[in-house]
């Protein structure tokens, strides 16, 4: 869940403000739009590929899962930061750049405490979404000694029995 959090967080807050940042740019307005457009394909579509996917990179671990949480949440957050940086004073960022402040400073001193609130709501959405999530590790992690809470705590459960005292 900590991997999947500062990636939900880290990732589609720089892409979203490169993108806000440099929206005349066809490249960065079509990436965005792209982006936007997978939001529409629907999750059963992707399970089979991912899986086939995630096992031939030996990435059928949590860590895997982590970056599955990642990617998946990378379009929703992405459109969530861009709509927050809009409404950010570019003037903080020019006199920035004018002082000497390269790119990543900008990002990490100046507009990264400005993103602190949506952070936070992203952050939450996130590590609830991969807190709670029981399909896609019991899908993608093949180590049973490595499988999530969710997913074991279902395993004390049969068809026709639930043993509470051993699930609790």
């Amino acid at each position: 869940s900590a991997i999947a959090v500062a990636g939900n967080i880290l990732i589609p807050a720089m892409f979203a403000w490169a993108v806000v940042r440099n929206w005349e740019q066809k490249f960065f307005r079509f990436s965005f739009i792209g982006l936007l457009a997978g939001m529409f394909i629907p999750f059963v579509v992707l399970v089979l590929p991912q899986i086939k996917l995630m096992a031939a990179f030996k990435l059928d671990n949590p860590f895997g899962v982590a970056l599955l949480h990642i990617m998946f949440g990378l379009a929703f957050n992405s459109l969530m930061f861009s709509a927050y940086i809009r409404n950010l004073p570019v003037e903080l960022e020019e006199s920035a750049a004018l002082d000497g402040a390269t790119q990543f400073q900008i990002f990490r001193k100046i507009v990264f405490p400005l993103l602190l609130p949506m952070a936070a709501t992203v952050g939450i959405f996130a590590f609830l979404g991969s807190w709670n999530d029981y399909m896609m590790p019991s899908l993608i992690i093949a180590d049973v000694t490595q499988q999530t809470l969710p997913v074991v705590q279902a395993s004390y459960r049969d068809a026709l029995s639930l043993d509470i005292n051993v699930s609790f």
